[in-house]
Parts: C-alpha cells; sequence; structure tokens
C-alpha cells in the first residue's frame, strides 16, 4: 500500500467528524505521548524495568503503528505528500550513506 492510500484512509476516517485534525501543536503533544509509550515498551521487553503484574499486555508493534497514525495525520493537517517526501528522504540516505557501513 502506498503512502498516499494510507493517506487517505486516515483521513477518510478523520472527516466523519466535526472536529477534523487537531492542530499542528496538539498533534505534536500526541506524537510525543505516543512515543513514551512506545519507549516504556522497549524498557519492558529489553531493558531492566519489567511489567508489573497489573499493568496492560502493550506490544511494541502497536505502539509503532500509534506513533505512524499520529504522524500521517500531522502530514494530512499539513498537505504534506508522504510519498514525495519518503522519495526525497531514502535518496538522501542512499546517496550520503552509500559507503557509511560494511555491506554483506
Amino acid at each position: 500500500m502506498a503512502l498516499k492510500e494510507l493517506q487517505k484512509e486516515v483521513d477518510d476516517w478523520i472527516q466523519q467528524y466535526k472536529l477534523g485534525y487537531f492542530k499542528p501543536h496538539e498533534i505534536l503533544a500526541r506524537l510525543m505521548e505516543e512515543t513514551g509509550e512506545l519507549a516504556r515498551e522497549v524498557n519492558h521487553e529489553f531493558g531492566a524495568k519489567k511489567k508489573k503484574a497489573a499493568e496492560a499486555d502493550n506490544e511494541i508493534g502497536d505502539e509503532i503503528a500509534d506513533i505512524f497514525f499520529t504522524l500521517v495525520c500531522m502530514a494530512n493537517s499539513l498537505n504534506i505528500d508522504l510519498d514525495e517526501k519518503w522519495i526525497k528522504m531514502m535518496n538522501k540516505y542512499t546517496n550520503r550513506d552509500k559507503g557509511r557501513w560494511e555491506k554483506k
């Protein structure tokens, strides 16, 4: 699925509500909350801080998906074409870092 399709899917879901998209700074605050939840899950799984028995069983993949949804909301609210930006970003990394690490 292209990013444009994901952006449309998110936009279709958002547009059914009167509120629409949050303001960019509100979306950013939400992104920070979601990033904290991901950090907590990573710490539970790979760090020394294990979950308490009463804590919910969240998965790292679910938290990454929440972050991605929030980023798509940000892009949509600012009319950013993520397909275009993704290609630009990959070209940057491909060219800049082509000799940076040992290849397999």
